[in-house]
């Protein structure tokens, strides 16, 4: 075997082991719900105190599910966003429901005191609800901050109907072409159905304890 041949090979088999080791060094990443999947509810705390279940909206068709946080800087881009569409879409029946999921270890300015300050800062008119043991996240399969998940009642289950990105432009509203959350929902309440049901979600990855990650 001549040397450069030699070369090669050990190239080859470096970039091999380095590409296994970054690969097994974390934890597989939540599989969570997909486009007509039922998701299951939950029971988390919001920052007025009060334990929240999606069971406890009885009048509601369906659900924005918004797993979002204090410090990302994608949070704080689309924070009057997500204000908004609880402000256009709750009164229809889909109300917003923030889930914050992060590794308060990590990111300490993701606390519940400071989730209670951010939503009373910001005069959320939804719940800001605390995932401390990260389950809901890991259920849903939520990755990202902003990570949005529409869901529809369909007569006791609730059945995704859009998993993604809010719409196509983190940093720049004005910009949006399209608006993925808002016209899933206005589908949905016009009895059609969602033409995009999945995109990707741009943002912050959520910080995983290290028991949660295996």
């Amino acid at each position: 075997m001549n040397k450069q041949l030699m070369k090669k090979q050990i190239a080859l088999y470096s970039l091999f082991l380095l590409s296994f080791i970054l690969l097994t060094s974390f934890g597989a990443a939540p599989t969570g719900y997909k486009a007509g999947d039922t998701a299951a509810d939950f029971k988390l705390k919001n920052v007025t105190g009060k334990m929240v279940s999606l069971a406890d909206y009885k009048t509601a068709k369906g659900f924005i599910v918004v797993f979002t946080c204090n410090h990302c800087p994608f949070a704080k881009m689309y924070e009057d966003r997500v204000i908004a569409l609880d402000q256009q879409f709750a009164k229809s029946g889909y109300p917003v429901i923030a889930i914050s999921s992060n590794d308060v270890a990590i990111e300490p300015d993701d606390s519940y005191a400071n989730m209670v300050t951010r939503a009373k800062a910001k005069h959320y008119s939804f719940p800001y609800l605390y995932d401390e043991s990260q389950q809901t996240a890991h259920t849903f399969g939520a990755t990202n901050t902003p990570h949005v998940y529409v869901l529809a009642k369909d007569g006791n289950n609730l059945v995704v109907k859009y998993v993604g990105a809010i719409d196509n432009s983190a940093q720049d509203e004005s910009l949006a072409t399209q608006h993925y959350v808002a016209d899933a929902v206005t589908s949905l309440l016009a009895g059609q159905p969602v033409a995009v049901a999945q995109t990707k979600a741009i943002g912050c990855g959520i910080k995983w304890k290290a028991s949660a990650s295996n």
